[in-house]
């Protein structure tokens, strides 16, 4: 499938902001249209949040950030628009006025994504000229961050929509779950309300505050759901015997009075209050913004800890960052292939960082390994080739550690190869600050290993034929200054 290249977001609220970060983090052009004053500034402050997330995120290589547009119409911001997405407020009517301005400016083929919480998609495809083109693409705040997107057609959806739809939001990195069947409020936002129900009566019958309410599911079952979800946690409380068992030794409490899911409280002035105060002194101490990186920090250390097991969104984390990997390698500009090769470029994530707010010694040496490895990818050694063939394993490292980089500041590797022969793979990797300045050198050796047996191997003559390509166009360059050196030898 071809990459998106450009959407249009109507509405810059909490969604709306969200949908940009994500969109032009991927390096999708966004054109933005929203008639509020201060659009601008809540857009940019969302974008802050993102780029410092996305830098702790992934050590995947980061596209280009797609440029944003602020247009002065609707007309102006879906033009060439190849995905529409609906974020203005939840009135039916408003949303419906929107899409027959949408329709009036765009081809039958581009589609309208809505990302309501609530609404039927069939109903906000009922005035419509083309309703085959509308899904509802429900995301969770941050939507820059949290990977789930609800997919929901109407009567009248088309399933090559719903599918095109997957294909794009997939590409984004998140997990696009299709809900078959139309109902109010979906599937997860019914189940935050039953929690959020339950959680208004206990704080008004005075059972707990609203801190209280939040440490049971922060240091209890919220953990459990993080990676595991509800179904799949009680299926491990049921024991060896499964479900059944659990539904059988705990389904008949589901009579008892426990809760009061089916009734509402009223919201009165003093229940407003109760809450608002409550709240405040939980968490009133952090501005605004602070409270977001918090919550952020925290998201990506989870995502990070998920993604280690490759379970749960974690496993789409890294499903993400194997695809930016592969699309880098594959969409790599030509070259002269007779000078040191660019295997690494980003900036530095500041938990990189020691106290001096330098980068530690052993980001120095992920830094190499990130370049063997886009090495490694450029003749050929990709994760395809790993699980049928082998793959090269560093059998000796020398660092020379030069100078210092701080957090955020941008470097680049180049990599020179010294011999690529037979079994053996020879490197020079040089980590240059962004204005030049000589950061470190990295000189490996590697050797081809066969998965299979775990022993040396000859690497494909596929594989062979590309490295021999590289090692015979650099064999005309100088001997990189400090090859060959050992630790202790006189600089």
């Amino acid at each position: 499938m071809s990459a998106l290249k450009k959407v249009a977001v109507l509405g810059a609220g909490v969604i709306g902001a969200g949908w940009i970060a994500r969109f032009a983090e991927n390096g999708v052009a966004v054109s933005l249209y929203d008639p509020a004053e201060n659009a601008r500034g809540k857009v940019e402050a969302v974008l802050a949040n993102a780029e410092r997330a996305y830098s702790k995120l992934t050590m995947a290589p980061r596209p280009d950030m797609g440029a944003i547009t602020y247009a002065n119409s609707l007309a102006e911001a879906v033009a060439d628009a190849e995905l529409v997405v609906e974020a203005v407020p939840e009135v039916l009517e408003l949303k419906q006025r929107v899409y027959a301005e949408v329709e009036a400016c765009v081809a039958a083929t581009v589609i309208i994504a809505s990302s309501t919480s609530g609404i039927l998609p069939t109903d906000l495809q009922s005035n419509m000229k083309h309703p085959q083109r509308l899904l509802v693409a429900h995301p969770f705040n941050p939507v820059y961050l949290l990977p789930l997107v609800e997919l929901v057609g109407g009567e009248q959806t088309s399933t090559v929509i719903i599918e095109r739809a997957s294909e794009i939001y997939d590409q984004l990195g998140m997990h696009p779950l299709h809900i078959k069947k139309e109902i109010e409020a979906f599937v997860a936002d019914r189940l935050l309300e039953a929690v959020w129900r339950e959680g208004l009566w206990l704080v008004k019958d005075g059972i707990a505050t609203t801190q209280e309410i939040d440490d049971a599911i922060r240091y209890g079952f919220g953990l459990r759901w993080a990676q595991m979800g509800m179904f799949e946690t009680y299926r491990l409380a049921g024991g060896e015997a499964g479900m059944k068992h659990f539904i059988a030794q705990f389904g008949p409490a589901l009579k008892w009075p426990w809760s009061k899911l089916t009734d509402v409280p009223e919201l009165t002035d003093e229940l407003i209050e109760t809450i608002a105060t409550q709240s405040d002194a939980q968490s009133g101490h952090y501005s605004f913004r602070e409270l977001e990186r918090i919550r952020d920090d925290n998201l990506i250390a989870i995502l990070q800890a998920l993604k280690i097991n490759n379970w749960g969104a974690g496993a789409t984390l890294a499903r993400y960052e194997q695809a930016r990997f592969e699309q880098v390698a594959m969409s790599e500009p030509e070259e002269d292939i007779g000078q040191p090769l660019t295997t690494l470029q980003r900036s530095i994530p500041p938990d990189w960082t020691d106290y001096n707010n330098h980068m530690n010694e052993s980001r120095y040496l992920q830094c190499f390994s990130d370049a063997t490895d886009a090495l490694m990818r450029r003749i050929g050694v990709d994760v395809e080739y790993i699980a049928n063939s082998g793959s090269y394993f560093t059998v000796e490292t020398h660092i020379r550690h030069l100078d210092e980089v701080a957090a955020l500041q941008a470097i680049v590797v180049s990599t020179q190869v010294l011999r690529g022969e037979g079994k053996k793979l020879h490197l020079f990797h040089r980590l240059s600050h962004a204005d030049g300045t000589l950061l470190a050198t990295g000189e490996h050796m590697l050797i081809h290993v066969s998965l299979e047996t775990r022993s040396a191997s000859e690497p494909t003559a596929q594989v062979l034929a590309s490295l021999r390509e590289l090692a015979e166009a650099h064999a005309a360059l100088e001997r990189p200054q400090g090859c060959g050196r050992a630790v202790g030898d006189a600089y």
